[in-house]
């Protein structure tokens, strides 16, 4: 019999023997990336074996996979806590710790790791690496105390920047963004060409001024015989992005569109489809709208790959300035008074209004808790009441939270993003909440259709189309992400 398949007092041998068969069956479906299956079944295991810390750390990186940093982090300290010789729990652990961004107490467990496998290349690899981060991190922090009213858009000197003569790619007229140059620019894109740094930078900066304008809470109007289309997540896949265009039409002022969070990240063609979101912001600045999402920020970029991404496609510069750009995205918009759309969720507490909203300084890096991490984090659950987030940050609210929070605002239903969806999108609780996610095959692995929505200002209905992924060029997702996440991505 396997160490981890070790008999507890209160266990009997069937349980133990029907457990590893559970076990077995789900490690099969990790292999196949059936996540959501392979968490059932280790669950199952569980129940029946409640001490086996391998089950805990098989089930955490399921978790991970899943985007469940909270749930992945709690099974990775339980399995250390039944065996404090399980590698691997410390290793679930650290990738939990990362992808929250909280690299000093990563870096305790790969140091764990280190102790534990002293002649452990891989180990060594991993500590160094995260070390390198806590240090990045704290001098960047450092640089931020030591000059907190310097802007990275303030020391940009297009004037300085040259176009080549044998530049042929979409060129601004006289410094603005024209349908001509949008029509050039996906067609560039389409081809893996690219944006020269001086348009690139130039639109960066009037972008910035644009979202400096607008409130956290956008109002907008829907005529009665208009329609409003709504996307969800986007994470970098340009050539679905593209076909969203060619299902349902390119952005006008007939057709207007609002992306709702996480236009970057993961995809590797982030910075194609955040050029080309906003230059059509740009263009159509009524028409044309976007909210801040979860990784819209240093941390997440820096981990899952648009850091790396604008470096090499451009500069480090440019990277901080998106993180100014990124700080000023509004953070919800209200539909005809009647609909709310937000990346995350709704609240810890039941009386935050649209007042409340609106008010909310946006200008900063996600914090941990309150108002704004939740609008960016939080996810429904059919049970009601609250319960702590699967992420780790921001809540899980339940169909009684959204009523009273509707009710209270005078509004219908709440539309939202954040999660994959097998068919891109998920009606909840009782038809008031609302997910709609817009990347097909979730990081060429997911196998989830991709959705927008479209609604009528006459009625407000919502009406769903999805889609399946397009073929794109052959640069796999997560290309350009920080080295430590090939753990868990």
């Amino acid at each position: 019999m396997s160490v981890s398949a070790e008999i507890t007092p209160s266990v009997s041998p069937e349980n133990v023997e029907e457990a590893e068969k559970m076990k077995e069956e789900a490690n099969n479906c990790f292999r196949k990336q059936d996540y959501n299956k392979a968490i059932d079944l280790y669950s199952k295991a569980i129940e029946l074996n409640p001490s086996v810390a391998v089950y805990y750390g098989n089930r955490s990186i399921a978790y991970l996979k899943t985007e469940c940093f909270g749930y992945a982090l709690n099974d990775a300290s339980k399995a250390i806590e039944l065996d404090k010789t399980y590698v691997k729990g410390y290793y679930r652990r650290a990738g939990a710790h990362m992808s929250l961004g909280k690299f000093k107490l990563a870096l305790r467990d790969y140091e764990a790791v280190t102790k534990a496998k002293p002649n452990d290349a891989d180990a060594k690899i991993k500590y160094t690496e995260c070390s390198k981060i806590v240090k990045q991190v704290a001098f960047e922090r450092a640089i931020r105390v030591d000059d907190t009213k310097r802007s990275v858009a303030d020391s940009i000197n297009l004037e300085n920047m040259v176009i080549e003569d044998e530049y042929s790619g979409p060129m601004l007229e006289d410094g603005k963004v024209t349908f001509a140059f949008m029509q050039h620019l996906m067609k560039t894109y389409k081809e893996q060409g690219k944006l020269h740094r001086k348009y690139a930078y130039k639109i960066l900066l009037d972008v910035k001024q644009l979202f400096m304008s607008q409130p956290s809470l956008v109002e907008i109007t829907v005529p009665d015989d208009s329609k409003f289309t709504i996307c969800g997540d986007i994470h970098g896949q340009f050539y679905d992005l593209m076909n969203i265009f060619d299902l349902n039409g390119l952005p006008s002022p007939s057709n207007p569109y609002l992306f709702n969070g996480d236009f970057v990240d993961r995809g590797s063609f982030s910075v194609e489809c955040i050029f080309t979101l906003f230059g059509f912001k740009l263009l159509y600045p009524e028409h044309f709208f976007m909210s801040r999402g979860n990784h819209e920020s240093q941390t997440m970029n820096q981990m899952y790959g648009f850091e790396g991404e604008v470096k090499a496609k451009y500069t480090a510069q440019m990277s901080e300035l998106f993180t100014e750009v990124y700080n000023w995205l509004p953070l919800a918009h209200c539909l005809n008074g009647k609909v709310l759309v937000m990346h995350g969720g709704l609240f810890s507490r039941d009386d935050v209004t649209l007042d409340e909203i609106s008010k909310i300084d946006r200008n900063r890096q996600p914090p941990e808790e309150g108002l704004m991490c939740e609008l960016l984090w939080s996810d429904p659950q059919p049970q009601v009441g609250r319960a702590p987030s699967k992420r780790g940050v921001g809540v899980q609210f339940g169909p009684d939270v959204t009523k009273k929070f509707l009710e209270l605002n005078g509004l219908d239903y709440v539309i939202r993003s954040h999660e994959v969806k097998n068919d891109g999108y998920e009606v909840a609780h009782d038809g008031k909440c609302i997910t709609v996610f817009s990347a097909p095959n979730y990081c060429d692995t997911m196998g989830n259709k991709g959705s927008f929505i479209v609604l009528k200002g006459k009625d407000m209905q919502p009406h769903y189309t999805t889609y399946e992924a397009v073929p794109h060029p052959n640069v796999k997702p997560m290309a350009y992400a920080n080295s430590l996440l090939s753990l868990i991505c």
